[in-house]
């Protein structure tokens, strides 16, 4: 994988990342499950022109689901998992940010 649109699914923006952001210059994206931390850093730096100092990873399990289905009058429970998935939070170095709802 070496282009960055491959690579940066979309960005995570709540609460917690918002303050993150204003306070340690850190932004948190979803990527796939077989991308590794040079990946990401590459990615941010060529999509937004910024200097990243360090990427932490952290993998996501899915969570175990329930689901009912009814067919022909009769019910059907099945069980399986939500798809498991990987955030990357990227600090830059100083000077530089990211404005996410511009791009």
């Amino acid at each position: 994988m070496s282009h960055f649109s491959k690579i940066l699914i979309r960005p995570i923006v709540t609460e917690k990342m918002t303050a993150l952001q204003e306070s340690s210059n850190k932004y948190a994206f979803e990527v796939p499950v077989n991308v590794n931390k040079i990946e990401v850093k590459k990615a941010v730096e060529e999509k937004f022109n910024v200097k990243v100092s360090k990427v932490a990873i952290s993998n996501r399990k899915g969570k175990a689901k329930e689901m009912t289905v009814k067919s022909n009058g009769r019910t059907i429970r099945t069980t399986g998992f939500a798809k498991s998935k990987k955030r990357a939070i990227v600090t830059l170095l100083d000077g530089y940010n990211i404005d996410l709802f511009s791009v």
